[in-house]
C-alpha cells in the first residue's frame, strides 16, 4: 500500500500482490496455523490410535516382507493397546535412539561451543580471508557452520556482511552468502555432526519396522557430506559474484558503522593449542587403527563394520571436549573442573525443547510400528508403486520435491524426518534401498528450502540484519535473494545424487543406494 500527501488530502494507492507474494502469504497463514511440533506430534499419536481401531475393525492384515508372517493391525484402543501405551511409554522415550546420540554428541560440541571457541573460529576463518577468496569463504564457513548446529544462522550473516560493507562490496550480498550458506548448506559438513546423529538414529528406528537387524550410524552419508561442501561452495560462491551482486549493484545505502565484539587477547593462542590438541588426538586414533590387531578394527583389519565406527560417537564426543577444554583453559573460561560440567550443563538446557519433543516422537513412532499399520503403508505404498511402474530413480526424485515443498510448512529438520521417516524409509526397502540413502534424499530436501521459507525463525533475524543496510528491505526482498540460492542447491544435489547412484560411488563407509 502507498500513501502520498496532496495538500490536505491523503490519497492511499492499493498495489495488489503479484503470483509470488500471494503464494508466500498464504504458506505462511497455513504455516502459522500449524500447532507447536510437540503438539503436532502429541496429535499424530492420538491419531494413530483412532486409525488403528478402524483398521483393526475392518480385519486389516499384511504380510511382513521380512518373515512372510500375516500381520493384522493391531487396536491401541483395545485393552492390549491401553496395556501398551501405558508400559511402554518411558522405554519408548528413554530407549529412542536419537537421544543419546544427540544429548552425548552436544555435551562436546556444547563445551566447545560455550568457552567461544567455535564463534572465534568462525569468525577469525572470514575476517583473515583474502579478499578475492572472501565470497568462497563465506560460503565454506557457513557450510560448515552447522557444526555448531543453528548457530551459524545468526552468527555468520552479520558478519559476511560487515565484510563485504568493508571491501567496497554490497555487504546485502555478503548477508545473503551467508544466511544461504548456512541455512540451504545445513546438511554438508567435512567433520560428523550432531544432525548426523539424530537422522541415524530415527532412521533406524524406522528400518526396524521392516529389518531389526538394519543399523544407520551418523557415517552413512558422509562421503556425500564432504563431497558436498566443496561443491556447493564453489556454486554458492557463483551464485553469490554473477547473480546476487549484479542484481544488487552497487551500494549507495547509509554508512554503517559496525563494531566487532572484542576477543579475549589470548584466543589466537587459544585455538592454536586447541588445534595442537585437536590433531594429537587425531594421530592416538589413526595410529590405534593402524597398529596390528588394533582393538579399533575388525577380525580382518577393516573398518566396514568395526569398533571404530561402531563408537564413533564417543571418539566425536572426546574430540570436542579435548578441544574445547584446551581453548576454554588458555583463554581463562575455565579455571577449574567444575566449570567444563557447568559449561556442559549449559549446553543441555540448549537442549530442553528438543528433549520435550522428542518424548512426543518417540510415543508416535512406537504407536505407529506397534500397530502394525506403519509395515502396512509400507508394504502396501510399496506395491502401489510396482503396480504404476514408478519405483526408478524418478520416485527417489519426486520425493525430493516432495519434502521440499513440505519444508514450507515444517521447519524442524528433526520433527519432519521423523514424521516422514516411519513412511517413507520402510516403503523405500520394499523397493530396495537402502535406508541411509532414502535419508541423503530427505536431507538434500529439507537443507535446500530452509531458507526461502517464511517459517524458518531465523529469516526474521537475519532480515533484521539485513534492513542495516536497507531499512526498505522485506520479506520480499529477503526471500528474492534466496531463491536462486535454495534453486540452484537444490538442482546441483540432485544432480551429485545421481553421479553418486549411476557411478556406484558410496554416501558412506560401504553405503550404496540399494540394500
Amino acid at each position: 500500500m502507498k500513501t502520498e500527501k496532496q495538500g490536505k488530502k491523503v490519497v492511499t494507492e492499493n498495489k495488489k500482490p503479484g503470483i509470488a507474494q500471494r503464494f508466500l502469504n498464504g504458506v505462511e497463514k497455513v504455516g502459522n496455523k500449524l500447532p507447536d511440533p510437540f503438539i503436532l506430534f502429541a496429535g499424530l499419536a492420538v491419531l494413530v490410535i483412532i486409525v488403528s481401531a478402524i483398521f483393526s475393525a475392518f480385519g486389516a492384515t499384511v504380510v511382513h516382507p521380512g518373515s512372510g508372517e500375516e500381520l493384522e493391525v493391531k487396536n491401541l484402543a483395545s485393552a492390549e493397546g491401553l496395556n501398551f501405551i501405558l508400559t511402554s511409554m518411558l522405554d519408548n522415550f528413554t530407549g529412542f535412539a536419537p537421544l543419546g546420540l544427540v544429548l552425548s554428541m552436544m555435551l562436546g560440541i556444547g563445551l566447545a561451543e560455550k568457552v567461544g571457541m567455535l564463534d572465534y573460529a568462525i569468525k577469525k576463518t572470514i575476517l583473515k580471508s583474502p579478499p578475492a577468496l572472501i565470497t568462497y569463504t563465506v560460503v565454506f564457513v557457513g557450510i560448515m557452520g552447522n557444526i555448531a548446529s543453528d548457530a551459524a544462522m545468526v552468527l555468520v550473516p552479520p558478519l559476511a556482511a560487515m565484510v563485504f560493507y568493508k571491501i567496497g562490496r554490497n555487504p546485502i550480498a555478503g548477508l545473503a552468502a551467508g544466511y544461504a550458506s548456512a541455512g540451504a548448506g545445513f546438511t554438508a559438513n567435512l567433520l560428523i555432526a550432531g544432525t548426523d546423529a539424530l537422522l541415524a538414529g530415527i532412521s533406524t528406528e524406522a528400518a526396524k519396522i521392516i529389518d531389526e537387524n538394519i543399523v544407520v550410524t551418523p557415517i552413512d552419508n558422509w562421503y556425500f557430506n564432504i563431497v558436498s561442501v566443496f561443491v556447493l561452495t564453489i556454486v554458492g560462491g557463483l551464485v553469490t559474484t554473477k547473480f546476487i551482486e549484479p542484481r544488487l549493484g552497487e551500494y549507495k545505502g547509509d554508512e554503517v558503522k559496525e563494531a566487532i565484539a572484542e576477543d579475549p587477547p589470548n584466543a589466537g593462542k587459544a585455538l592454536r593449542n586447541a588445534a595442537i590438541a585437536g590433531f594429537a588426538y587425531i594421530a592416538l586414533i589413526v595410529g590405534t587403527i593402524l597398529i596390528p590387531n588394533s582393538p579399533l578394527t575388525n577380525e580382518d583389519g577393516g573398518l566396514v563394520p568395526s569398533p571404530f565406527l561402531d563408537g564413533i560417537i564417543p571418539i566425536i564426543l572426546f574430540f570436542f571436549i579435548i578441544i574445547g577444554t584446551v581453548y576454554g583453559i588458555t583463554v581463562g573460561n575455565i579455571k577449574s573442573s567444575k566449570d567444563v560440567a557447568n559449561f556442559m550443563a549449559e549446553s543441555m538446557k540448549d537442549m530442553a525443547s528438543y528433549i520435550v519433543l522428542i518424548f512426543a516422537i518417540a510415543q508416535f513412532i512406537a504407536y505407529f510400528s506397534w500397530s502394525n499399520i506403519a509395515t502396512w503403508v509400507a508394504v502396501n505404498g510399496a506395491e502401489f508403486l510396482k503396480d504404476v511402474e514408478f519405483t526408478g530413480i524418478g520416485l527417489i526424485i519426486g520425493y525430493i520435491i516432495f519434502t521440499a515443498a513440505l519444508n514450507f510448512l515444517i521447519t524442524s529438520g528433526s520433527a519432519k524426518w521423523a514424521l516422514e521417516a516411519p513412511v517413507f524409509v520402510p516403503m523405500f526397502m520394499q523397493l530396495g534401498y537402502h535406508p541411509a540413502f532414502t535419508q541423503v534424499a530427505y536431507r538434500v530436501a529439507d537443507s535446500s528450502t530452509n531458507i526461502v521459507t517464511p517459517m524458518m525463525p531465523y529469516m526474521v533475524i537475519a532480515l533484521s540484519f539485513m534492513q542495516k543496510y536497507d531499512k526498505k528491505a522485506g520479506i520480499g526482498t529477503f526471500i528474492s535473494l534466496m531463491l536462486p540460492y535454495s534453486v540452484t542447491f537444490l538442482i546441483t544435489w540432485i544432480i551429485m545424487l545421481l553421479v553418486f547412484v549411476f557411478f556406484g560411488i558410496p554416501f558412506g563407509p560401504g553405503i550404496g543406494p540399494y540394500l
